[in-house]
């Protein structure tokens, strides 16, 4: 559900099939739409296949990713250098893999696998119910950078993913229903105690401490009337979600001052901060009527300023700024070759 990916594309034909994700519509190639002022030199830097939830390593040599590729059934994680090469597995290639992310110091790599419950992937969520996301049995866990010496940090057949370092690599923050709900929790590597951050009924996830470590930005579900409240809570004891209504939250990392960044109606999801901690990039549907297209967008921590970054006609998700704030990394549906794929790019950001 960060992931996971999973996740979060929205269950209206959209755009990847990550996550349960719809196929899209065939589109024009198109590398860089000559509107997206605030993108320089883009590059792809996977060919085919469903590829997402692409992070770079705090020094920006290597970059994570979930893809789903020959000879595998469902994702696994795979490292690459920034341009593309060296392409090297490091998850078990059993089960179904989700949401890395490098320590700070790029020695160890965190990720969410259900392999420990099954070889085979987890079957998907009865979709006679709708666009639903399954909570599969995910555990996390941290391996050395090339896989090895991997070690669960969670137990349990709950849903523990989405998954991401605290800047100092001393904590662990990710979404877990360990508690009946889906709520963010951040774990100390030190003693393992975990603490909980949030407590409203509804869906947290996705979320990432700010370059500085002093907040938290999430995405968030809050079902209101007695009929949503109703359907979020027979959907979650058959271990699935349904993510049509999602906004941007932020909080201190200690979990105190939460606030709510858009109220822009639809699925707003994946954000991460910009480096100088002030503004959010995130994926969104909230222009397109029919709910099918997201783009990225960028938005003061205060909710003003609002600004598109992308056009593409049909998915542009998962984005993460560099450290240095130089580049800008994403997976998007752009430059397709066939329907459904989903690819990772890499573009200079330009403010």
């Amino acid at each position: 559900m960060r992931a996971f990916l999973w996740l979060f594309i929205i269950g209206v034909a959209a755009a990847v099939s990550l996550r349960g994700a719809q196929p899209p519509t065939s589109s024009p190639r198109i590398l860089h739409d000559p509107r997206e002022t605030h993108l320089a030199n883009v590059q792809q830097l996977t060919d085919g296949g469903e590829n997402a939830e692409a992070y770079f390593s705090f020094d920006g040599k290597k970059i994570i990713f979930q893809s789903t590729r020959p000879p595998f059934k469902a994702d696994q994680m795979f490292t690459m250098n920034p341009d593309g090469s060296d392409v090297r597995l490091v998850s078990s290639g059993k089960g179904r893999c989700t949401c890395g992310f490098f320590s700070p110091d790029g020695k160890k790599i965190l990720y969410s696998s259900t392999d420990w419950w099954s070889d085979e992937p987890p079957p998907p969520p009865d979709r006679s119910k709708g666009y639903v996301w399954g909570l599969y049995p995910y555990r996390i866990y941290i391996a050395n950078a090339d896989g090895s010496n991997r070690k669960a940090i969670t137990d349990g057949e709950g849903y523990n993913a989405e998954a991401s370092f605290s800047p100092d690599g001393k904590r662990v923050l990710f979404t877990s229903d360990r508690d009946g709900d889906l709520d963010l929790y951040e774990m100390d590597l030190r003693t393992g105690k975990v603490k909980r951050l949030t407590n409203e009924l509804g869906y947290d996830g996705g979320p990432f401490y700010s370059w500085d470590g002093k907040y938290i930005v999430w995405r968030a579900s809050r079902p209101r009337t007695p009929e949503e409240i109703a359907d979020y809570k027979a959907l979650l004891k058959e271990r699935a979600i349904r993510p049509m209504n999602l906004e941007v939250w932020v909080m201190r990392s200690d979990g105190t001052g939460k606030r709510q960044v858009t109220r822009l109606g639809g699925a707003n999801w994946a954000p991460f901060m910009h480096p100088d901690n002030k503004r959010i990039i995130f994926s969104s549907n909230h222009e397109d009527p029919r709910g099918r297209e997201f783009d990225l967008y960028i938005i003061n921590v205060d909710g003003t300023g609002l600004k598109r970054i992308t056009y593409t006609p049909e998915f542009d998700g998962f984005p993460m700024f560099s450290r240095d704030g130089k580049k800008l990394i994403w997976a998007s549906n752009r430059n397709s070759k066939r329907p459904g794929e989903t690819n990772i790019f890499v573009a200079d950001w330009r403010d």
